[in-house]
C-alpha cells in the first residue's frame, strides 16, 4: 500500500496565533500580553480542540472576566483572524504532493465549530483525502486514540504513515505507534523529509 502523508494545520499549513486578533482590540502590549496569558489563553482555547463547545466555554469565561466580554465573544465569532496566512513553502508541497498522487490526510488538533467556518476559507483542504478533526472526534493529540482514528480511516498504520507536526509531544506520540514522523520547522526542511523517504 502507498505510503500517505499526514499534516498538522495550525502552523504547518497555516500560521496561527491568538495574538493576531487581539492585537487588533487591545491597543497597549503589556495589557494584551496579560489577556493572552490570563483570559484568552492557547490553553483555555485548547479545550474547544478537546471537544468542549463553545457554549459552554464563553459564558465561564465571561463571568471570570466580565470586563473582557466583548473580547471573549470577539474570539468566537473572529477566530479566523487568527490564522494570518498560508506557512510559506507548505502549499506548494501538498501540491506536488497531490500532483504525484501521494495519498493526503491532515490530522488537527481544531476545535469543531471553528474548524467549521474555517474550511471554506482554505481550498488547500480539497487535496486531502480525508481531515481529522479533534474538535469532531472528541479527543486531541498526543492521545494516542486520535492517531488510531487516523489509522482506522486511512487504513494504513505504522511505515506507511509519514506525519508532520510542529509539536514535539504529537511527534513522540506518532513515533511511538511506528509513524514516521517529523517535527515541522520549515516547508525547505520537510520537502528534505519527503525526497528522503521518497515521496517527492
Amino acid at each position: 500500500m502507498q505510503k500517505a502523508v499526514v499534516f498538522d494545520v495550525g502552523r504547518v499549513l497555516f500560521h496561527w496565533d491568538l495574538g493576531a486578533l487581539f492585537a487588533k482590540l487591545i491597543d497597549d502590549p503589556a495589557e494584551r500580553d496579560w489577556f493572552l496569558s490570563h483570559v484568552v489563553t492557547e490553553e483555555w482555547h485548547f479545550e474547544h480542540d478537546r471537544g468542549r463547545a463553545l457554549a459552554d466555554m464563553l459564558p465561564e469565561r465571561i463571568a471570570l472576566f466580565p470586563q473582557y466580554e466583548s473580547h471573549i465573544r470577539a474570539y468566537a465569532t473572529r477566530f479566523n483572524e487568527t490564522l494570518t496566512g498560508p506557512v510559506e513553502g507548505s502549499h506548494e508541497l501538498v501540491e506536488r504532493l497531490a500532483g504525484a498522487g501521494v495519498p493526503l490526510y491532515c490530522l488537527t488538533n481544531f476545535g469543531d465549530e471553528f474548524f467549521a467556518a474555517f474550511r471554506p476559507t482554505a481550498p488547500v483542504f480539497d487535496h486531502f483525502i480525508d481531515i481529522i478533526v479533534s474538535g469532531e472526534e472528541k479527543v486531541a493529540k498526543p492521545e494516542p486514540r486520535i492517531y488510531a482514528i487516523v489509522e482506522e480511516r486511512s487504513g494504513r498504520s505504522g511505515a506507511q504513515m509519514f506525519f508532520t507536526d510542529d509539536n514535539p509531544a504529537n511527534i513522540a506520540a506518532a513515533r511511538a505507534r511506528g509513524w514516521d514522523a517529523h517535527l515541522f520547522t520549515d516547508a525547505a526542511s520537510l520537502e528534505a523529509q519527503l525526497v528522503a523517504a521518497g515521496l517527492l
